[in-house]
């Protein structure tokens, strides 16, 4: 089979990867969090306290990031193959590839499929999955065109917010596109949605529109990047204190400034509002720029899991729900307890936050050799198959 893998002659640009890894890493944060604590389901962690909602808070950066960096990579990729041919069956094939991992091996990873209170949930890689399917057919169009499209969907997508019938009445397309909740079909529920595909089919075609950017020495990125990342976020603000256009849900003022500032910050992830996405997106730009002159350890570790993503990711999450199970047992509990998917956890079972911390750190630590050595496996080798994992 001919590959169409690009040259491992040509360099990759570090600052690309070394966001991918800061990302991959702060999400790990979200998932310990998620799997070793025990709030009740909907639980509003605005209203849980500062500190669990600012650890929840700083993961917001990583799905819009990463989705954003996967369009400017595939751009990049194109640039490389030299044939949009050869990435539109790229994009495809690794697209459905994702799906099915999300139904499969992630989904066993959240649950462990011992216990029978649950349906898949389908989360980021289901989005990123059906993402690269849309793009797929996107880059058949002039670049401007699929611009165009990407901003169409972050910028117009809020418009059907008013439009949208309650959930439990959508019909399952409708749910596929635009409703975190539950898919069903002629009444038997088969799926959650936890990332409605619109508008991260846009949030990558926007990365994409813009890869050429990254293509060759440009000494002004660093600085426009930066400049661009500010004014995004500055429009987050401009939209958000007026309660203008583009989130469901207004901030109202609190009792304390810490509570108003929580209450601005609260926006809507499922769907991503567009202030949710100004709001994320700006402050990755400024580091992407920030990072184009960035080197060092720390630098060259967050650059190594950076080129893993995929490999860390499933990994990351058989390792935390292993702990949320040791935790488990050392509380008193039983496998079956905890071989759910977090949302069921029984009352009384989790850790503190301070320790939510410590085992966050510890399982990026013990993870990294393995990074190291996959990369490695990845910089040697260049079978088609390798640029799947």
């Amino acid at each position: 089979m001919q590959s169409d893998q690009p040259s491992p002659r040509h360099p990759r640009l570090t600052s690309i990867d070394s966001l991918r890894g800061l990302v991959m890493v702060i999400m790990a944060l979200d998932h310990v969090r998620d799997m070793t604590t025990a709030l009740p389901p909907g639980t509003d962690l605005s209203q849980a306290g500062a500190a669990f909602f600012f650890t929840r808070w700083i993961t917001h950066f990583c799905a819009p990031t990463f989705v954003f960096l996967a369009g400017i990579s595939a751009s990049l990729y194109g640039a490389r193959v030299r044939s949009t041919a050869a990435l539109a069956r790229f994009l495809l094939s690794r697209g459905v590839w994702l799906v099915c991992m999300e139904l499969t091996v992630i989904n066993f990873a959240w649950n462990f499929n011992i216990g029978s209170r649950t349906v898949p949930v389908l989360q980021v890689i289901w989005a990123i999955g059906w993402s690269m399917v849309a793009l797929a057919g996107l880059v058949w169009l002039p670049r401007k065109a699929v611009a165009a499209v990407g901003a169409l969907m972050v910028l117009g997508h809020n418009r059907l917010d008013t439009v949208q019938p309650p959930a439990a009445n959508a019909s399952p397309l409708w749910v596929l596109l635009h409703i975190q909740g539950r898919l069903t079909i002629h009444g038997t529920p088969v799926a959650f949605l936890g990332y409605p595909l619109i508008p991260w089919i846009g949030v990558m075609a926007l990365g994409y529109a813009i890869g050429p950017y990254f293509v060759g020495a440009r000494p002004q990125r660093t600085a426009r990047l930066m400049q661009v990342g500010a004014l995004l976020t500055l429009a987050f603000f401009a939209l958000r204190l007026p309660t203008l256009y583009g989130e469901p849900i207004a901030w109202i003022p609190r009792a304390t400034t810490v509570a108003t500032v929580i209450s601005i910050l609260n926006v809507t992830k499922y769907p991503p509002s567009l202030q949710f996405l100004l709001m994320t997106l700006g402050p990755a730009l400024i580091l992407l720029g920030w990072f184009e002159s960035r080197a060092g350890r720390v630098f060259e570790s967050l650059i190594t899991i950076g080129r893993v993503p995929f490999f860390y990711y499933v990994i990351h999450l058989y390792v935390i729900h292993g702990m949320a199970i040791v935790i488990g047992l050392l509380q008193g509990f039983t496998v079956r307890d905890i071989a759910v998917i977090f949302f069921f956890y029984p009352p009384g079972f989790g850790i503190g936050l301070g320790w939510v911390y410590a085992l966050w750190v510890a399982i990026v630590l013990a993870l990294y050799p393995a990074c190291v050595w996959f990369a490695g496996v990845k910089a040697r080798r260049h079978e088609w198959w390798i640029s799947y994992l």
